[in-house]
Formats: structure tokens, C-alpha cells, sequence
């Protein structure tokens, strides 16, 4: 999304506290649509069945849900006709707080939910990406990585390690929200956790 100006608009999120709305979002349909209308725009019912091979009935009733609990909203200025329907997301991303939830179990059976999905949702993405990697350009390829680390770190220094990460990430993605000439959307996947 731009502005008229050409910058683009400043990034909203959401915070998720509720279970229901935590249990909309625990459904790989749902968050594969929302992914795509934050990644890729505004995108119509049908452009939208053909990206994830569902039928359009199935993307409209996953549309709607979405859009019962604010992730998604119509975008009629798109259609080219009354029939068409068209959807853009609603906040460029969803946040989560872990404090907010821990001491109700309903909230936090739907957000431990919500977050397996969002695992198994970034595990599925890293592996189609690995499964087409060998047909990516040399410079691409050169271009990706992966890693891990294991620090022993206190809760301060875990907590700076984290908000550095956190800062990197959004350089980022302040730097890349538009697309451009040469450019793809490229996925940064990251968790500070204490190790089980």
C-alpha cells in the first residue's frame, strides 16, 4: 500500500488477546490468506482460490471469518464489477503478548493454538522455499541463509538480544515494504526462547 505521495502508508499491527479471535487465526487457510493479501495486496475471491487451490465458496467463508474479527476488510474500489469481490488485509501484522494470556486457560489453550499454526504455517512456507531452491539465480542463492544459535544468556541480555533481533527486523521491513524492480519478498523467520 502507498500512499499518494508514493511512500508508503505507515505500518499498523494488531494485538490478539481474544480466544476467538486467536482460534481464527489457528487454520492454515486463514493464515495463508491473510499472508497473502499482507504480502501481496488487494487480491480478488477468485485470484485468491487460484493462489491456494481452494474453491471460491471455501476463500469467501475464510474471507469472512477473517473479516468478523478485523484481520481482513472488503476493497471494492478493485472490483470491475458488482460481482467481483475483492480483499485487502487490515494491519500489516498481528502481535501477540504472552502476559496478557498466560493466567486464563481459554486464552491461552486458543493462543498456544494460534502459535502451533503459525509454526506449522512458517515451517511449510521454509520448505517449499527449500524444495525450489535449486531453480533460484546464483546471486539469490548466495543470498539466502539460515542458522541457529545456542547462547547462555541472562534474562536482560536475552531480552536486549531480542529487541536488537526485533530492531533488525523492522529496519527491514521499513526498507522493503514496496515492491520494486529486482526485488521479491523475502521471508526472515526468528525466535529468542530459552532452550527446553
Amino acid at each position: 500500500m502507498s500512499t499518494e505521495s508514493g511512500h508508503p502508508e505507515p505500518a499498523t499491527s494488531v494485538t490478539v488477546s481474544d480466544p476467538k479471535s486467536m482460534r481464527a487465526l489457528a487454520h492454515p487457510l486463514r493464515l495463508k490468506l491473510l499472508g497473502i493479501l499482507r504480502v501481496e495486496g488487494a487480491r480478488s475471491v477468485g485470484q485468491l482460490s487460484e493462489l491456494v487451490d481452494e474453491a471460491p465458496g471455501t476463500v469467501s467463508y475464510h474471507l469472512g471469518t477473517l473479516a468478523k474479527f478485523g484481520f481482513v476488510v472488503e476493497a471494492p474500489e478493485f472490483a470491475r464489477d458488482g460481482r467481483e469481490r475483492w480483499w485487502r488485509a487490515a494491519h500489516d501484522s498481528t502481535r501477540f503478548d504472552m502476559a496478557d494470556v498466560r493466567d486464563d486457560p481459554e486464552r491461552l489453550g486458543a493462543s498456544v493454538a494460534m502459535r502451533q499454526m503459525v509454526l506449522q504455517h512458517y515451517l511449510a512456507e521454509q520448505l517449499q522455499a527449500l524444495d525450489l531452491e535449486a531453480a533460484l539465480a546464483d546471486d539469490w542463492l548466495a543470498a539466502t541463509t539460515s542458522g541457529d544459535i545456542a547462547a547462555y544468556l541472562t534474562v536482560d541480555e536475552a531480552a536486549e538480544m531480542s529487541a536488537e533481533v526485533q530492531a533488525l527486523a523492522e529496519r527491514w521491513w521499513d526498507r522493503g515494504r514496496t515492491p520494486r524492480e529486482d526485488a521479491r519478498a523475502v521471508r526472515l523467520i526468528y525466535s529468542v526462547f530459552p532452550r527446553p
